[in-house]
């Protein structure tokens, strides 16, 4: 079974994508920057931009029949050194003892300069 997801983001439309992929048992949750979806605004800091990040992901997530609980894997793309550590400590508060499997990559830029992180993530569909 193949579903997809949309938050109704201009970018999934116009960039020919999905929010999230339901395959199986296993949710793929596309790389999500920090705008706030309603607003269409984006905070200059990278931790409010993880938290509007986990913000949507959260609420894909419940969409999909899973939550943040479930996550298994998670990858952060930041575009300078300087964001890893505000941005890890917001993972920390929201993955606490969930600790999925994880990386952070410095990379040389996003799809627009203001984009200061991406975060991908895997979950599983709670069994039952």
């Amino acid at each position: 079974m193949r579903r997809l997801l949309s938050t109704g983001s201009p970018f999934e439309r116009d960039f020919g994508y999905s929010r999230a992929v339901i395959d199986g048992d296993l949710v793929f949750v596309s790389g999500t920057t920090g705008y706030d979806y309603a607003s269409m605004t984006l905070p200059d800091d990278p931790a409010e931009q993880a938290r509007n990040i986990f913000r949507t992901v959260g609420a894909v997530l419940e969409e999909a029949g899973s939550s943040l609980a479930h996550v298994v894997r998670a990858q952060y793309f930041v575009t300078d050194r300087s964001y890893c550590e505000p941005v890890l400590r917001v993972c920390g508060e929201v993955f606490g003892e969930i600790r999925p499997a994880a990386g952070i990559y410095v990379v040389a830029g996003l799809l627009k300069p203001e984009m200061k992180l991406e975060i991908e993530i895997t979950a599983r569909l709670p069994k039952g």
